[in-house]
This record gives C-alpha cells, sequence and structure tokens, in this order.
C-alpha cells in the first residue's frame, strides 16, 4: 500500500515542487485545482509572468478588496502586477496558440507512457466541455501534469494507455504527484525523483505504465518541508 497523507501536504508538496522547475522570465498559465497552489511557491529569485486564457497577462494574487470584474479562467478572483494588462480571448488565445507560453499546468484523470492525457471528461458525467486545455496542450512548450498518483480506489493515474477521452496525443513534459516525478522522453517515461515514504518497488506496483528509473534514485525535491 501507498502510504497515506494528509490532502493538505499532498497538494502543497506538489505544487512546490512544480514551482522549482520554472526558470527566470517564464510565461506560465495555471489549470484548475492543484496548479492553482503553484504561484504560491515560486522560489525566491525566480520571476514568472502568469498567463490566464480568458484574456489576462501578468497575474498577481487575489485582492484584499475582490473585484469581481477580473476573474481568471479557473474562477478565482485576480489582479493584475505593474505591466500585466488584459485583452481580448481571442489575442489571448493567439497567445497561447503561437508558442509564446512557455509551460502550462494542468490536472489530469490519466496519463500515459506515450505522453498521452485525457482531463477533461469522464463517460456519462455531465462536464461544461475541454475549454482552453486543447489549446495549452499543444500551444505551450512545456506541458506540466499536476495530479495524485492514483485515485479515490487506488488505481494508478499513470498508464500504459489512456482509457478515457484524451485531450491531445504525447504532448506530457512531466508528470508531478505527491510520491514521484515523471519525465517523458522521446515517448518513454523516466522516474526522476521518488518521495522519502515510498520504495521503488512501491512506485511500480501503483504505475500502471512502464518506466525506466534514474539511478541513483534522488529523494523528491521539496520534500523536507511539506
Amino acid at each position: 500500500m501507498l502510504p497515506e497523507l494528509d490532502e493538505a501536504i499532498v497538494k502543497k508538496r506538489i505544487a512546490r515542487r512544480i514551482a522549482l522547475e520554472f526558470r527566470d522570465g517564464d510565461v506560465v498559465n495555471l489549470g484548475i485545482g492543484i496548479p492553482t497552489l503553484v504561484s504560491d511557491h515560486i522560489p525566491d529569485g525566480v520571476n514568472v509572468t502568469f498567463q490566464a486564457e480568458n484574456g489576462a497577462i501578468g497575474i498577481g494574487p487575489a485582492p484584499a478588496v475582490p473585484d469581481l470584474k477580473c476573474i481568471g479562467a479557473g474562477g478565482r478572483i485576480i489582479s493584475l502586477l505593474p505591466g500585466g494588462s488584459f485583452m481580448s480571448s481571442d489575442a489571448s488565445f493567439g497567445l497561447i496558440r503561437g508558442g509564446h507560453v512557455d509551460v502550462t499546468v494542468l490536472g489530469a484523470l490519466e496519463v500515459d507512457q506515450n505522453g498521452d492525457i485525457a482531463n477533461w471528461m469522464v463517460p456519462g458525467k455531465s462536464v461544461p466541455g475541454m475549454g482552453g486545455a486543447m489549446d495549452l496542450v499543444v500551444g505551450a512548450k512545456k506541458v506540466y501534469v499536476a495530479m495524485t498518483h492514483v485515485t479515490k480506489k487506488g488505481e494508478s493515474k499513470i498508464l500504459k494507455k489512456c482509457t478515457l477521452p484524451l485531450t491531445a496525443v504525447g504532448v506530457v513534459t512531466m508528470i508531478f504527484t505527491e510520491f514521484a516525478v515523471f519525465s517523458n522522453e522521446n515517448g518513454r517515461l523516466k522516474l526522476l525523483e521518488i518521495a522519502p515514504e515510498v520504495t521503488l518497488e512501491q512506485i511500480r506496483e501503483y504505475t500502471g505504465a512502464e518506466f525506466d528509473a534514474a539511478d541513483p534514485l534522488p529523494v523528491m525535491k521539496g520534500t523536507e518541508a511539506a
């Protein structure tokens, strides 16, 4: 069995680890759920410009006094930092489709060993649609997936082949869970880091995909603080 961690620790750990991947000057789009927490953990000295696909760039934290005219794509109230701006939705998607977003961080229901991602619907459940994810996963230079390692039933979310309707094929750059960090290298997954509470054997048992493991296999960065 994988160890049970407090939900808040799980979310914070994943968000903190992803934030360590950003480089100074990156333009980043954050999806809903765990990805929204990533902006709280940007390392000192790293300046990141956050973009919302509904038409804002240079996003700052939620203001002390909410302004309901300023809402991000995920429904959160936002502010703009100095130099930030609003734009039309078509201009915003032109920015995404034009390859000007360095990283998009998205949640997922499933990811597979080929880098395919399914993150928008479960058959039989009502959903509003795929949204901007279909543009982000093909327009951004890097696609980072933030998700728990297994479902509530203990089933792996990292599979040999996705079973749910796909968002895109072969686009995932890295996968971050509370127990592991994977990269997609030429269509094959590589385990880069592992959480201190688990063993490589446990990760193999609870990961449906085939993968190679780094040797030596380091402890997951950021776990010492969460």
